[in-house]
């Protein structure tokens, strides 16, 4: 496979899949998308990886959406790229082999969503997290409805995900977002750390762990990603969503309307 906005290296048992658009703070477009799906469908073919680690070239793990390419969608188009994505959001849960999140910069929006999708989840320091949805007027993606108040509960996560605040790293360790704070620059070095004793482990056994567990949480999951689909196309289509945008893009506060 040929990857224009992946990036890939191999160890021991391990594959690390790097998001390589550092350039636009490796926004999630269609064709990172796609070519994210087909590197965890090979690495999922590859006996000779046991453990996969998601991480990010340049200074962002991921800024989230493409909002350049968001914002002339159709309500239909909209709904089409949410049921597209959730080909990679159920890839991400049903692949039996562990997947760990090295957060190396800033996780905002869909890019905090991928996050919440991963097994386990380290972060440098001076990462931080936002669900930056609510800012351009639009719904939180990528299943994070669904997964992030099964991590941190109802209150706190309607906080997040209706005020838009940013979160340090060590805010996020403190509320069980992550698994790990790594210190020092040696963010590689921890998460390979912990790959390796997941290697060692026995790969049927948290093969078959992880989808159980999966399976017993994400009985609704596909439900809520149809209305997930339906209500962000809709708000593709909205006053504030372009307010919202157009904001992004000046640097200045948005003028919401609720159109």
């Amino acid at each position: 496979m040929s990857n224009q906005f992946i990036d890939i290296e191999n160890y021991e048992g391990i594959r690390v899949i790097y998001l390589n658009r550092p350039d636009v703070r490796n926004a999630l477009g269609m064709e990172m998308r796609m070519e994210l799906l087909e590197s965890l469908e090979e690495a999922e073919k590859d006996d000779e990886v046991k453990c996969i680690i998601l991480s990010a070239r340049g200074k962002a793990f991921s800024a989230g959406g493409d909002l350049k390419a968001l914002h002339s969608l159709s309500a239909i188009e909209g709904r089409q790229r949410l049921q597209t994505s959730h080909k990679l959001v159920m890839k991400i849960l049903d692949l039996e082999k562990p997947i760990i999140a090295a957060v190396n910069g800033a996780a905002a929006g869909a890019g905090f969503s991928l996050m919440l999708l991963c097994d386990f989840s380290i972060a440098d320091e001076n990462a931080f997290f936002v669900q930056s949805f609510v800012n351009v007027g639009l719904i939180p993606d990528f299943a994070a409805i669904h997964f992030l108040p099964l991590i941190i509960g109802h209150q706190k996560a309607k906080e997040l995900m209706f005020l838009g605040d940013r979160l340090t790293a060590e805010e996020a360790y403190s509320l069980g977002l992550i698994n790990k704070l790594s210190t020092g620059g040696n963010l590689q070095r921890d998460a390979l750390a912990l790959a390796n004793r997941l290697v060692a482990k026995s790969p049927l056994s948290i093969g078959m762990t992880k989808k159980l567990m999966n399976q017993n949480i994400n009985v609704q999951l596909k439900a809520l990603l149809e209305m997930e689909a339906q209500a962000q196309g809709i708000c593709f289509q909205s006053e504030d969503f372009k307010e919202g945008v157009d904001a992004f893009f000046s640097k200045r506060e948005a003028e919401f309307q609720g159109k």
